[in-house]
C-alpha cells in the first residue's frame, strides 16, 4: 500500500495529464463537448423529480423536499456508476501503456476515477446549490461527505481492479457489469425510502455497500448523523470493502504479467 501511494505520488503529473485526456477523449467530436458530462446527469435527475413528485405526488420524505432527499442519492451513485464502468475498461484504453512503457499499470484505474471525481465536486457544489435554495445552512456535517467519498474511493478501486483484470481476458464483462449496475441502481434506496420496505428486510437491503454510502451522503446533509452512529453497518462496510480492495489487489497482481500478451 505504501508503494502504492509512493508510485501515486511520483507518477502525479503523468496522471494528471492522463486524467486530463481521458476527459477530453470522452466528448471530443460532439458539439457541446464536454458540457454533456453535466447536461445527461442533470437531465436525467430532473426525469426523476418530474415523474416522481409532478406525475406520482411524492410527498416530502421526513419533512424534507423530495428534490433534496432525491440529489443526495443520486448524485454519489452518478460517480459511482461512471467511475466503475470506466475503470473497468482502463486497461483497454490505456493498452499503449502496458505494451510499450515502463509504467505502473496498476494506477491505471484512477485515470477515469479522477476523471470522474472532477464532474461528481462539481454535482456536489450543484447540490448544495439547491440545498442554499431551500434555506439550508451549512453545518459541521456536510464535512463528513468528505468521509463518504473517501470510502467510495476506496471501494471503486478495488472493484475496478477486479473487472479491469477480467475484462482484459473475458471482454464480456463490460456487458455483466453494466446489467449489475442496472440492477443495482433499482435495489439501491436511490428514489424511494428503505423504510418502506418491512423492517425484517432492512437487513438484506443493506448487504449491498452503497447503501452505506447513499444514506452516509443524506446523514451527512439532511439527518444530520455521523457515520459512527451507525457502528455496525461503518463496520460491515469497511470489512467488505477491505476484502474487496485486497482481492482486487492481488488479482491485478496475478493477471498482470499476462496483459501484454493478451493485447
Amino acid at each position: 500500500m505504501l508503494d502504492f501511494l509512493k508510485a501515486i505520488i511520483e507518477n502525479k503529473k503523468l496522471l494528471w495529464s492522463l486524467t486530463k485526456n481521458d476527459f477530453k477523449q470522452k466528448y471530443i467530436g460532439n458539439a457541446l463537448g464536454i458540457a454533456w458530462a453535466f447536461i445527461q446527469p442533470i437531465m436525467t435527475i430532473l426525469i426523476f423529480w418530474f415523474v416522481f413528485q409532478v406525475g406520482f405526488k411524492s410527498q416530502p420524505i421526513d419533512n424534507v423536499p423530495f428534490i433534496l432527499w432525491l440529489i443526495s442519492g443520486m448524485i454519489p451513485w452518478f460517480f459511482f456508476a461512471e467511475a466503475l464502468m470506466a475503470g473497468m475498461n482502463s486497461i483497454l484504453t490505456n493498452s499503449f501503456l502496458v505494451k510499450k512503457i515502463v509504467f505502473r499499470v496498476s494506477l491505471l484505474p484512477i485515470i477515469p476515477l479522477l476523471s470522474a471525481l472532477i464532474i461528481h465536486l462539481f454535482f456536489v457544489l450543484f447540490m448544495l446549490g439547491i440545498f442554499f435554495y431551500y434555506h439550508y445552512s451549512p453545518t459541521i456535517y456536510w464535512l463528513q461527505s468528505i468521509y463518504y467519498l473517501f470510502a467510495t474511493i476506496i471501494l471503486l478501486l478495488g472493484l475496478s481492479w477486479i473487472s479491469a483484470s477480467l475484462v482484459v481476458f473475458f471482454r464480456d464483462m463490460g456487458q455483466f457489469v453494466s446489467m449489475i449496475l442496472q440492477f443495482a441502481f433499482w435495489l439501491t434506496p436511490i428514489f424511494w425510502s428503505i423504510h418502506i420496505v418491512p423492517v425484517k428486510y432492512h437487513w438484506l437491503i443493506k448487504l449491498n455497500p452503497l447503501v452505506y454510502i447513499i444514506e452516509g451522503y443524506r446523514n451527512s446533509f439532511i439527518y444530520y448523523k455521523w457515520f459512527w452512529e451507525d457502528i455496525s453497518m461503518t463496520l460491515y462496510f469497511w470489512i467488505i470493502t477491505v476484502i474487496i480492495f485486497i482481492i482486487g489487489g492481488l488479482t491485478f497482481k496475478r493477471l498482470r504479467p499476462h496483459f501484454a500478451d493478451v493485447l
